[in-house]
């Protein structure tokens, strides 16, 4: 057993109200706790694994390229490899969402972006 604690697991924050952790995980699959404030939204982008998304707190909006879906506490919506998405946090208030990757992937497609 490999514990993660919140508090201490490695954290991305490139902007104010915008938090990423890297919670437990393995070559198989990884989870990210992730917070955004209102009107926040992620760029187009893809990448190869499978995602989970997952919204816990408030209201995300999940776009691909033909389609979108809002989320409220609880909802989920599974995300292809390789398709295009992005997720917005179209409420009001902070949104909080878990996403969950197959298979895992490092928390370096974060702390080693280009800008």
């Amino acid at each position: 057993m490999k514990p993660v604690r919140f508090d201490e697991a490695e954290t991305y924050e490139p902007e104010e109200g915008w938090c990423r952790v890297a919670m437990a995980g393995s070559d198989q699959f990884s989870f990210e706790w992730f917070e955004k404030p209102p009107g926040h939204s992620s760029p187009m982008h893809d990448h190869e694994n499978e995602q989970v998304c997952l919204c816990l707190e408030g209201e995300l909006t999940v776009a691909t390229e033909d389609d979108k879906v809002t989320l409220q506490p609880n909802d989920s919506v599974l995300l292809e490899s390789n398709e295009t998405h992005r997720v917005e946090n179209t409420g009001n208030e902070r949104a909080v969402g878990l996403d969950v990757f197959a298979p895992g992937r490092s928390f370096d497609f974060w702390t080693d972006r280009e800008e």
